[in-house]
């Protein structure tokens, strides 16, 4: 998989005044499931994940404007925030798992990420994954339902262009064109997300 694009600085830029709606529910959209599913594989409960998450975003309104471009990567500086966010509530609640011996302990210990860079490579696998379901949402109803079908079963599915063809009764060209022309809006969209 690439590595996923950085976030557009014009983002970065209109989120730092909290005035801007758009700005700010674009962005949380694309990352408010990131944190919030980054906190649940830290072991936060549903209800706690969603407040630690509304905490992460506070965070972020209240210190954007110090961030500067050359401390790192501004998705990198968000993952430290959820990290630390995460931190913080099992330091409050002192609700630490106890490792237990037994297949359940091994279990436990088996999901708990290796590293702090393991943590960042799928947090920042997340980015992509949630960027790429933002742009196919709003580009979704730019094409016919079997353009997008042709697509979405094809690229995304896995399924065979030529089960799809048959299913969609296309021909075979007709769904690698249909696939061509969402690739290439959604690869735009991307960019245009992105600031690329």
């Amino acid at each position: 998989m690439p590595p996923a694009p950085e976030t557009s600085l014009s983002l970065i830029l209109r989120i730092q005044d909290r005035r801007d709606r758009a700005a700010w529910e674009q962005f949380m959209a694309i990352y408010s499931p990131v944190a919030y599913a980054y906190l649940r594989s830290k072991g936060l409960q549903d209800a706690d994940a969603r407040d630690t998450t509304q905490e992460v975003f506070a965070a972020i309104a209240e210190n954007v404007r110090q961030w500067k471009g050359q401390q790192g990567s501004f998705r990198g500086w968000l993952f430290t925030i959820a990290r630390n966010k995460a931190l913080d509530f099992w330091r409050h609640n002192r609700r630490r798992p106890v490792a237990r011996g037994d297949t359940v302990g091994q279990e436990m210990l088996a999901e708990v990420p290796q590293s702090e860079a393991e943590d960042s490579r799928q947090w920042d696998q997340e980015c992509q994954r949630r960027v790429f379901t933002w742009a196919a949402e709003k580009i979704r109803t730019e094409f016919h339902d079997a353009t997008w079908q042709a697509f979405w079963r094809t690229g995304v599915d896995g399924q065979s262009v030529a089960e799809v063809a048959g299913s969609l009764q296309m021909t075979v060209g007709n769904v690698y064109v249909a696939r061509s022309r969402v690739m290439a809006r959604l690869k735009t969209e991307i960019q245009r997300i992105e600031g690329e």
